[in-house]
């Protein structure tokens, strides 16, 4: 089941706000609660989920607020890194995002056996 949604995109938010009536439409359940800390001060609580995110021939999942009366619904950061999207703030477009390994086999490899690779300061683990 899917359910189409316009989302702000706010790359400084780190979660997307969905109304809570849409994710429990979609049977999405809540895994966890979270407290915000707003603009003013005060504090909330939130319950989040998971959910499947498709943008145009995007799909990615990420954590999910489920949203009360009151909140923005949001496109937040992780679920942009999730559909392999970054915001272009000067011109206001999403652009893909580059998807870059963080290291080679070899080095995967050495760090994982304890023996760091040449000019790494990956720190072994024991």
């Amino acid at each position: 089941m899917t359910e189409k949604v316009t989302l702000l995109v706010d790359s400084g938010a780190v979660y997307s706000v969905v109304p809570q009536g849409i994710l429990e439409r979609l049977g999405i359940k809540p895994v966890a609660t979270e407290e915000f800390q707003l603009a003013d001060g005060s504090r909330i609580a939130r319950k989040k989920g998971i959910a499947l995110f498709r943008y145009e021939k995007r799909t990615g999942g990420a954590d999910v607020i489920f949203g009360e009366p009151g909140d923005g619904q949001l496109l937040g950061a992780f679920t942009l890194e999730a559909l392999g999207l970054v915001l272009d703030p000067l011109r206001r477009e999403l652009k893909q995002l580059p998807m870059v390994l963080a290291c080679s086999t070899a080095v995967t490899s050495q760090w994982l056996s304890g023996r760091p690779a040449l000019g790494s300061s990956v720190p072994a683990v024991t």
